[in-house]
């Protein structure tokens, strides 16, 4: 019996393919809301902004030998065991979020042991 429906034609077959890979190409975009950065970097004197995400192979170029290692996954294998790891490691840029105001402190700063801050009364 042939099927009547609009879902069985071939240019709504077309169409939902060609949904389906837009949708695929947004969610697996490099670069997305979930995926990795167009320039790895860490912020500037770190002053309380941290990286979120990054990926391990922003810093290092076998990050999953380094990993290993650090398991000790193959580390008691007796017919051939593991060579000793060497990290390579990539230096990272600083990025300046925005520029700090300088920070003044005075010349002989004296503080008061026996002095208490001014204390209002309670009516």
């Amino acid at each position: 019996m042939a099927s009547t429906r609009n879902k069985n034609t071939t240019s709504d077959y077309c169409i939902q393919q060609n949904a389906h890979k837009h949708m695929r190409s947004y969610i697996g975009y490099e670069n997305g809301y979930a995926g990795k950065a167009y320039e790895n970097a860490l912020p500037f004197e770190s002053v309380g902004i941290l990286p979120s995400r990054m990926s391990r192979e922003a810093f290092s170029t076998n990050s999953v030998d380094i990993e290993s290692a650090l398991r000790g996954i193959n580390s008691t294998n007796l017919v051939s065991p593991q060579a000793p790891v060497n990290p390579s490691l990539r230096e990272l840029p600083e990025v300046k979020f925005y520029d700090r105001m300088a920070f003044y402190m005075p010349e002989p700063l004296v503080v008061n042991k026996y002095e208490r801050p001014f204390q209002h009364a309670n009516n």
